[in-house]
């Protein structure tokens, strides 16, 4: 945990904030904090600053008025991605608000199980607590916006020309790719046209599937042969974006 997430309920008025719980436990536990320590500190959708800390001990945490004078890295590209097996989705949600996804849209495709939508991992109350994580770890505040897909071909042909005309368009697929994807800053100009990428199912998009995302612009971007793990790929694709060093043909 490198940021204590507030809520923006908890720092309104100005006064101290008691830390939930689970934030307690680690600031006792893990940073081993004491009085006069500071720690850094967000809310969620906004600012982040510092926090002295007024009284720890098990069980009970309490901050400072937080000093909120940072905007933290703005999100940097959405998400289109083929809901994968429950586990792995699991496994998926903490990574995305790590990585700086603006919006994700989780969709079904033809080589997704219909019983996969059928997970708890869907459900605000599981995946927003995971997200919050990923946030504390990444040091940021934007909590993606998650959308539920349950129809592929008009979200394409439809939702993507309409919100997404403007914005540099991947999709993932192994073999060949267009060529090396442009860089986009990982801390984004607050108007610009973030980069949509889409992931399919870990057994691959459909030719089908990638016509139809290539009609509306999609480029194809690949790490090469190997068809990889959803929690994987993410990670991997993600830094291809951002210009890091991923092996791409």
């Amino acid at each position: 945990m490198n940021l204590i997430l507030l809520q923006q309920e908890e720092v309104e008025g100005g006064g101290q904030v008691v830390l939930r719980p689970r934030q307690a436990a680690h600031v006792i536990s893990v940073l081993r904090s004491k009085p006069g320590d500071t720690l850094r500190v967000g809310v969620l959708g906004g600012r982040v600053g510092r926090a002295t800390v007024i009284e720890a001990a098990p069980g009970r945490v309490v901050l400072s008025p937080p000093v909120l004078d940072t905007d933290p890295p703005r999100p940097w590209f959405d998400l289109l991605l083929a809901m994968p097996r429950p586990k792995v989705l699991h496994r998926v949600w903490g990574p995305i608000a790590s990585l700086g996804v603006r919006r994700v849209f989780v969709s079904n495709a033809a080589k997704v199980e219909k019983f996969y939508f059928d997970s708890h991992w869907l459900s605000p109350d599981t995946y927003l607590p995971l997200l919050t994580e990923g946030l504390e770890q990444s040091g940021t505040t934007a909590m993606p916006e998650v959308t539920i897909i349950r129809q592929f071909r008009p979200f394409v042909e439809d939702v993507v020309p309409r919100d997404f005309a403007d914005a540099p368009k991947f999709v993932a697929h192994p073999g060949t790719g267009d060529g090396p994807a442009p860089r986009f800053p990982a801390n984004p100009a607050p108007n610009a046209a973030l980069p949509l990428l889409a992931i399919g199912p870990e057994g691959g998009w459909t030719d089908f599937e990638l016509g139809l995302l290539e009609k509306v612009g999609f480029r194809r971007l690949t790490l090469g042969v190997r068809p990889l793990r959803t929690d994987v790929a993410i990670c991997a694709l993600a830094g291809a974006l951002a210009g890091c060093s991923a092996g791409r043909t």
